[in-house]
């Protein structure tokens, strides 16, 4: 597995894994919130973040993960390739090579919580609305140090 920047060639890529793995793992999220959201990140904040993804030996991306200002944004993976150490290695990486150290994740998004737990965050806020401001609460985590 290799860690790369992304290209903006990439985009229409990245955009499916998102939307794969957000139905996956957002079932609590509203089908028109989803639809909302995709040319929102397409269009606007996959170039408001410094990406990376995660590609095997044939070049295929398997997740990527975007960072702005020590915050993890972003960190989606393929669905069928999920629990395979993908997400770890890009979240180490954000850590290790982006300066991340915080990360916002909805609430209701369980096994996100987990995952951030199980690698050193710690919830230090909550919020009752999203960055869009729709009633999905986020927690606010922090890497303990």
């Amino acid at each position: 597995m290799k860690i790369e920047v992304v290209n903006k060639t990439d985009y229409l890529t990245l955009i499916c894994i998102w939307e794969k793995s957000v139905r996956n793992t957002h079932d609590f999220l509203e089908e028109g919130y989803i639809e909302e959201l995709k040319p929102l990140i397409l269009e606007h904040y996959f170039d408001a973040v410094d990406l990376r993804c995660a590609k095997d030996d044939a070049g295929i991306i398997k997740g990527f993960c975007g960072v702005q200002e020590g915050n993890i944004e972003m960190l989606f993976i393929t669905p069928k390739y999920r629990g395979q150490g993908i997400g770890r290695a890009l979240a180490d990486y954000a850590v290790h090579n982006q300066g991340a150290f915080k990360v916002d994740v909805n609430e209701q998004n369980y096994q996100a919580v987990g995952f951030y737990k199980h690698f050193g965050f710690k919830v230090i806020g909550r919020s009752d609305l999203d960055g869009q401001g729709k009633p999905y609460p986020l927690l606010h985590m922090e890497l303990g140090r």
